[in-house]
């Protein structure tokens, strides 16, 4: 018979075993860190998926705020296109945000969501599923200055550079067409400015001088003045038709609102400061004839109709060697606006606006519903005015220096884009 210490000591000395219990350890450990790479794999790319949705929520109700539409349906919309989570509790959506660096920011919209991710694995240690959480903040920031904006939204072009024009605005343009040629630069035309943008397409051309930033597909742009409607509470005249070599003044009683049934203006007229109004409803409008010279500081011309029928709108035509020397008031309803025409104007008509070496025009020419061929001369004093409308065709000489004084209020129009901003 063995004895006892003898079998211990047998035991001990043998190596036979060794390997399988090694075996059996690392076998464990190969296990363990197959499931440990296989659930970090798995919670990262649940992170991300769950990250994308929350910048896409963010983006949808950022892009539906600008708009003016309800940002937290576009966002909640959004998220539920995604099948990739299930998310645990109601997302929450904030418009403002009300915490982070946008807080407060009402073009911001601010998104936070959760969802639970079972993790095969860990699983088995863990007494409940880990939950994670993403959270996401879109707004409307910043995208240039415009001095040019085309309201068109079609596929039509909307910014027109052609002939042997020579445009210097010293400031961007954009438009919402959607078309292939949102922005169109052909002829002898020379342009200098930046940034060119378009919802849809701006083709590169020779036409753009060097440095020339093209933004296709960008955000459209809002009308700068869709709050701001037409004055009420006046009475019309009849046409205010000056022929006369003499120098005519016209009064408005304060800074009032003086209303004409048309104006035709052959010779000098000086004008009050205050608001007048053009209505076309007798089929005349704002002309502007060779020889005439406009004097007016703190003016604002409005084309409008009193009549039911949408194609009298007045219409405004500045004649070539005609003298155009008008600022728009600084303050009040119409502060920084220098002509301003009905937005219930019909399509298809062309507003001409140009003028001699001596004009100067400071403020905003807003058509936002017709064609305005602005026509200018390299010598014209145009070195503070915005150009608002349906689509704007440039042809001449134009220099639009944009360099507006810090105390007016015509200033360029600050472009938009959305962007992920927290």
């Amino acid at each position: 018979m063995l004895r006892m210490p003898g079998l211990i000591r047998d035991l001990l000395a043998d190596r036979s075993a060794n390997a399988v219990v090694v075996t059996a350890f690392s076998i464990l450990s190969l296990i363990g860190g197959a499931g440990l790479a296989t659930d970090t794999i798995q919670w990262t790319l649940a992170k991300r998926q769950l990250q994308r949705m929350t910048d896409s929520a963010a983006l949808a109700g950022a892009f539906s705020l600008a708009k003016g539409g309800n940002a937290r349906s576009s966002a909640t919309t959004e998220l539920g296109r995604y099948n990739l989570l299930t998310l645990n509790g109601s997302p929450v959506i904030e418009t403002p945000p009300g915490s982070g660096s946008y807080a407060s920011n009402t073009k911001a919209v601010r998104v936070t969501i959760n969802a639970q991710k079972p993790l095969p694995f860990s699983s088995m240690f863990m007494r409940g599923t880990p939950t994670m959480q993403a959270t996401a903040t879109a707004a409307a920031v910043g995208f240039g200055t415009y001095c040019v904006v085309s309201l068109e939204s079609t596929t039509a072009t909307g910014i027109t550079f052609q002939g042997a024009a020579s445009v210097n605005l010293g400031c961007g343009a954009t438009t919402n067409s959607q078309g292939t040629t949102a922005v169109y630069a052909g002829g002898g035309s020379t342009i200098t400015a930046s940034p060119i943008s378009a919802v849809g397409v701006v083709p590169p051309s020779s036409n753009y001088t060097s440095g020339t930033v093209l933004n296709s597909y960008s955000l459209a742009q809002p009308d700068p003045y869709s709050s701001i409607g037409l004055p009420t509470g006046y009475s019309c005249s009849n046409e205010l038709s000056v022929n006369s070599k003499n120098v005519t003044n016209i009064q408005n009683n304060g800074n009032g609102i003086k209303c004409y049934r048309g104006m035709d203006l052959k010779t000098t007229v000086n004008f009050d400061p205050g608001i007048y109004v053009i209505d076309g409803s007798t089929g005349n409008g704002l002309n502007i004839n060779a020889g005439a010279v406009v004097n007016c500081t703190g003016c604002t011309f409005i084309l409008t109709t009193t009549g039911t029928d949408m194609s009298t709108i007045a219409t405004a035509r500045f004649n070539g060697n005609a003298t155009w020397n008008v600022s728009a008031p600084e303050t009040g309803t119409y502060a920084g606006i220098m002509l301003y025409q009905d937005r219930r104007a019909l399509a298809g008509a062309t507003n001409y606006i140009t003028g001699d070496n001596t004009s100067f025009m400071q403020g905003a020419i807003y058509f936002p519903s017709q064609t305005v061929q602005f026509t200018g001369n390299s010598t014209m004093n145009t070195k503070c005015i915005q150009i608002v409308a349906r689509t704007v065709t440039f042809t001449g000489n134009n220099t639009i220096q944009n360099d507006c004084p810090t105390n007016s209020n015509s200033k360029a129009i600050a472009g938009i884009q959305i962007r992920l901003v927290d």
